[in-house]
């Protein structure tokens, strides 16, 4: 969206937000990109690799913006839960090992980068030689010419921020002005360090909130069998992405919003927010109401909202968790040939009733709360008309 237009009702392209809107309801999609923040995120504006990719503002020697050709070199991500748990309460500990674990992921990252710059154009002429790259790199040539001066971006990713500010602040830290201050004082710190990383060697690193599609399982598996079962933290079964609020948590869309809107600045290199909603295809203003407060607020909002369906009995909404899988609320049905289930995984959306997540991202699923009340959904009808009443008193002094 862009302020000017398609975000106000006076804009030139509202028409196609109305259509966004309605698309949204009924299939999640599409997902949102403000144009000013992200801007203001990453240097420039840009779309997203995947889910939730993002490369930083660059400019070649001759000054020319580029986006078209450029790559990431890949991801190591660090658990942070394990560090806050390793450090059993003691902040100085804390930082003692996630030092010792920032020398880890950075040679992990140099090595990534190293091996990359073995490859020779010709083991991928369609993209070293004929171009998809940006440029057209002779036989035998360096593929570095691609990569270094910051052209390319090899990201530092991260996981559990909850999960490590619950270890040292309890379950609900979310209203704690001290933990929300570490919070941002550890994703500064990752942060920190990618720069620190590049200056001395000349590649971009970047924070990137790793979508963890498999490594929620992963880490919190490995770190049950190191330290058992912790309550809020380990006893979930999951790891909760990045910055992400609790998902089992029923804050607004504009109080989830709010807490995570500090992190993106640090993370640049990838990041996502999303909020739960009910089926809200008889509310479409309901969520207009979200996307135009997020507009100055996240660069990049994705909508999750009921939408499965059940090809026995009609039913449309959304379909009940099962410890494996979903089944239809109304007639029982979960043969994946009869019915379409779809929930957003991380940053996209998958059919987990067709192909089924492990186990982690599973429980993750389930356990989202809804983030809209039905109170909110009326409210919304009066945003509407203040909004339209604002717009016909700027059309009538000739603003827009």
């Amino acid at each position: 969206m862009k302020r000017g237009l398609n975000l106000s009702p006076n804009d030139p392209n509202y028409d196609i937000k109305m259509l966004a809107i309605e698309c949204s309801t009924k299939r999640m999609y599409p997902d949102l990109l403000m144009y000013d923040k992200i801007k203001e995120l990453t240097g420039s504006f840009k779309t997203p690799m995947g889910c939730r990719s993002f490369l930083q503002g660059w400019r070649d020697e001759n000054g020319v913006e580029v986006n078209s050709g450029r790559m990431n070199l890949g991801v190591v991500t660090v658990n942070l839960p394990r560090i806050a748990l390793a450090a059993h309460g003691d902040q100085q500990l804390f930082w003692e090992i996630f030092e010792e674990r920032m020398a880890t992921c950075h040679e992990a990252l140099a090595y990534r980068i190293e091996r990359t710059k073995e490859a020779k154009p010709e083991n991928a002429p369609l993209l070293y030689m004929y171009g998809a790259f940006g440029k057209r790199l002779p036989a035998g040539g360096n593929v570095d010419e691609l990569f270094k001066n910051q052209r390319a971006t090899i990201s530092l990713g991260y996981i559990g921020i909850y999960e490590v500010c619950t270890t040292f602040f309890g379950p609900n830290w979310e209203q704690d002005e001290h933990a929300l201050a570490f919070a941002e004082t550890v994703v500064k710190a990752l942060r920190d360090k990618c720069a620190q990383w590049a200056a001395e060697s000349g590649y971009h690193y970047s924070l990137y909130s790793t979508p963890a599609e498999s490594l929620t399982d992963t880490f919190c598996r490995d770190d049950i069998a190191k330290f058992g079962r912790i309550a809020d933290i380990t006893d979930k079964e999951y790891y909760t992405n990045s910055f992400h609020y609790d998902v089992r948590k029923h804050p607004t869309p504009f109080d989830k919003l709010t807490l995570e809107e500090r992190f993106p600045q640090y993370a640049s290199g990838g990041f996502i927010h999303y909020c739960e909603y009910p089926n809200l295809t008889q509310n479409p203003k309901a969520l207009e109401a979200v996307w135009d407060w997020a507009y100055d607020h996240v660069g990049y909002l994705g909508t999750n909202t009921s939408i499965d369906q059940c090809f026995k009995c009609g039913f449309k909404g959304e379909f009940k968790a099962t410890a494996r899988g979903f089944v239809c609320p109304e007639c029982g049905n979960h043969d994946p040939k009869y019915c379409d289930v779809v929930k957003r995984t991380c940053g996209y959306l998958g059919n987990p009733q067709q192909r089924p997540m492990v186990h982690g991202r599973h429980v993750e699923i389930a356990s989202r709360a809804k983030n809209m009340s039905p109170e909110m959904i009326k409210n919304a009808a009066r945003y509407e008309r203040t909004k339209q009443s604002d717009a016909q008193r700027m059309a009538g002094k000739g603003l827009k």
